[in-house]
């Protein structure tokens, strides 16, 4: 089975701009992953969504890599999952574009 869950939008302090520590902006986390179904063994895609949102949000990361690589290491270590992609986008530290970072 896969699991995709895109556009989970949230504010979070994230960013190493002074006024990034100070000032929430809107986030957005893509991900999926790859899982073994068998016997109602199953994966909770709403739990998998708030632990992503409440952990940015308590981390206050100052890099998207570290978000990425901590989130990745949370996921993999609390559920059995294959093939993780994972993104996340600030789209509106820029003017003209929305930043992304992948896993």
């Amino acid at each position: 089975m896969k699991i995709s869950i895109n556009n989970l939008t949230f504010k979070a302090i994230i960013g190493i701009l002074p006024f990034e520590r100070k000032q929430k902006q809107t986030v957005i986390v893509d991900l999926s992953f790859e899982y073994q179904y068998s016997n109602n063994n199953f994966i909770d895609y709403a739990k998998v969504a708030k632990l992503v949102k409440k952990n940015i949000k308590k981390q206050k990361y100052k890099l998207l890599e570290d978000a990425l690589y901590n989130i990745e290491k949370l996921l993999l270590s609390k559920y059995s999952i294959t093939n993780l992609k994972l993104q996340i986008s600030k789209p509106t530290i820029l003017k003209d574009c929305i930043v992304s970072v992948a896993l």
